[in-house]
């Protein structure tokens, strides 16, 4: 690698696993470098910042990023995608479907918290659908060993929430929405609150007490910190 993780303006979780947090809205992007290949883990809200996190992954790791897991079809995760040409791109199964049909839904819900008008409907107007539609939990192998999981395990935050569990040590899971650190969970029109904590539930049975758990929004949590959100979120919306 040419520059460190820290040069680079990203923060370093594990060996070859690393983070940013994206300014305005604090959403995170995630990086999980193999020997053979690279995830990023959602793309940002605009095509210029997923421009912008391309050229710095590829500074980062000397190699463009090949594989994409966009953790839920929201604006400040997804809008960056078509920035990485080539790349081939993960989703839960039916987020293919909720961003072709709700093109019109997105672009609004960008310019509504502060996207450009014209940013919001270049990025629409180029936007990527995941070729792969993860129903269980799916592998991607990464080269050198780095082997990924991708896990659905919603629905919760939205009808399609995708984590990624990172193995290692310590063993990394990028959560999307369904954690977020930085403010209380959103539960927009597509949220699902019975099924949230269940989907909780399932997140940390994948990567157990002692994992590191990157929320969508905000610093690096815990599996104490989450459990104590799940109950939380069971609490205001009435379920066990």
């Amino acid at each position: 690698m040419d520059v460190s993780w820290e040069e680079a303006g990203w923060e370093r979780l594990a060996p070859g696993v690393g983070r940013r947090r994206l300014p305005v809205w604090d959403a995170t992007t995630g990086l999980v470098a193999g020997s053979g290949g690279a995830l990023l883990i959602d793309t940002g809200s605009t095509l210029r910042e997923g421009a912008e996190l391309r050229g710095e992954a590829e500074r980062l790791l000397g190699r463009r990023v090949t594989h994409i897991a966009l953790t839920h079809p929201h604006f400040d995760h997804v809008l960056g995608t078509a920035a990485f040409a080539g790349t081939e791109v993960y989703g839960a199964v039916g987020v293919d479907e909720v961003l072709r049909r709700s093109r019109d839904e997105l672009r609004h819900d960008a310019m509504r918290h502060g996207v450009d008008r014209v940013a919001a409907a270049e990025a629409v107007d180029v936007l990527v659908v995941p070729h792969h539609k993860v129903s269980g939990e799916w592998t991607l192998d990464l080269g050198g060993g780095r082997q990924v999981l991708l896990a659905n395990v919603g629905p919760g935050h939205s009808g399609h929430d995708l984590v990624v569990l990172v193995p290692g040590t310590p063993e990394v899971v990028f959560c999307g929405d369904l954690v977020e650190e930085s403010g209380t969970p959103q539960a927009g029109p597509d949220a699902h609150p019975s099924s949230w904590p269940g989907a909780l539930d399932r997140l940390l049975s994948l990567g157990g007490e002692d994992a590191v758990y990157v929320p969508g929004h905000g610093a690096v949590v815990d599996a104490a910190y989450v459990r104590a959100q799940r109950d939380e979120l069971a609490a205001r919306f009435g379920v066990s």
